[in-house]
């Protein structure tokens, strides 16, 4: 275990931002989802709150829709007690022809604390981060990235597979299966894998995973039934329907014979073997029901354990 991690009292967390997982070292992931450990009681209390952030004010700036995130990201700043402000682009001067930067700068002059973005742009997480002084957290950028997507997946896998200890994945092998060319789950998740030591195996049809991705360390299958059998985890991408039609698949029934998560697929995999999904789900393409509602799947828990790790990030970049 690093030496860092070892003596906590002698690690401080250095970021203000949280923009992408590339920018974290090994122990400054770790020490989140420790510090995510730590609240993960709050919801269970009766006073589903704790002064962590009181007084600081927390907007969320999301051009892009979403429930999941949103949602867990309002939830998260309001149980560390802090004001929440949500904020919809289409509402917005943005829509009248306002640029990004002067939006971000006229929010942050009304006094706040941290931006939590999401936008349809790779790297307008990194533009509203050079363009204010208060923290800026990204939910979720074009293709690029979407990094508590990634840290509230290794978070899950460590609480089912026993690993809370040190968080050292070592001799986990995970398979990420779908649409690999255009996610940003798949590019952050990558990323956190293998930093905390886990083996990275990406699956899906040619033209959604292209062998590009070996240049970042990761093994490419085109055979969901060949790698089944070899991983510990299983993450299924939700795939859009129309990049199906679009690529010349034959069908979204075609996509799902060979690549869905079945109960006839199962049949091959380890016991244990963990079933994830970031939500939401095209039941009976990428995944089956009673795969998702089974025993093996860590859905419902993602959603979860989502709240922590965003909380512990709010907490964290704020602090800095």
């Amino acid at each position: 275990m690093n030496s860092k991690l070892e003596q906590q009292d002698e690690y401080h967390w250095p970021h203000k931002h949280l923009l992408g997982i590339e920018g974290l070292a090994p122990e400054d992931i770790r020490f989140l989802l420790k510090t995510a450990l730590s609240f993960e009681g709050v919801s269970t209390r009766s006073v589903k709150k704790v002064p962590a952030l009181r007084g600081k004010v927390v907007v969320n700036l999301f051009f892009e829709d979403s429930t999941r995130t949103r949602a867990s990201f309002n939830l998260a700043a309001s149980r560390l007690s802090a004001d929440v402000l949500d904020f919809s682009a289409k509402a917005s001067s943005t829509s009248k022809g306002e640029t990004l930067v002067d939006t971000v700068r006229t929010i942050e002059a009304m006094g706040i604390d941290a931006i939590v973005c999401r936008h349809n742009l790779s790297g307008a997480a990194v533009q509203i981060a050079k363009s204010v002084n208060c923290s800026v957290v990204n939910a979720g950028d074009g293709q690029h990235a979407h990094p508590t997507q990634a840290l509230l997946d290794a978070y899950t896998i460590a609480k089912r597979k026993n690993l809370t200890k040190d968080f050292d994945f070592s001799g986990l092998k995970v398979a990420i299966v779908g649409d690999i060319a255009h996610s940003r789950v798949a590019r952050s998740n990558i990323r956190c894998l293998q930093k905390l030591g886990a083996k990275v195996v990406l699956v899906g049809p040619p033209m959604l995973v292209p062998s590009i991705f070996k240049d970042l360390g990761c093994e490419i299958s085109h055979s969901l039934d060949e790698v089944l059998p070899e991983v510990d985890v299983v993450n299924m991408l939700r795939v859009q329907f129309e990049r199906l039609e679009s690529q010349a698949f034959a069908s979204k029934r075609e996509y799902a014979v060979f690549y869905g998560l079945t109960e006839e697929k199962m049949k091959l995999a380890k016991d244990d073997i963990l079933v994830m999904h970031p939500g939401p789900m095209n039941r009976g393409l990428e995944i089956e029901s009673p795969i998702a509602d089974g025993p093996n799947s860590a859905v419902l828990e993602q959603v979860a354990n989502g709240l922590a790790v965003r909380m512990a990030t709010l907490f964290l970049v704020t602090g800095v």
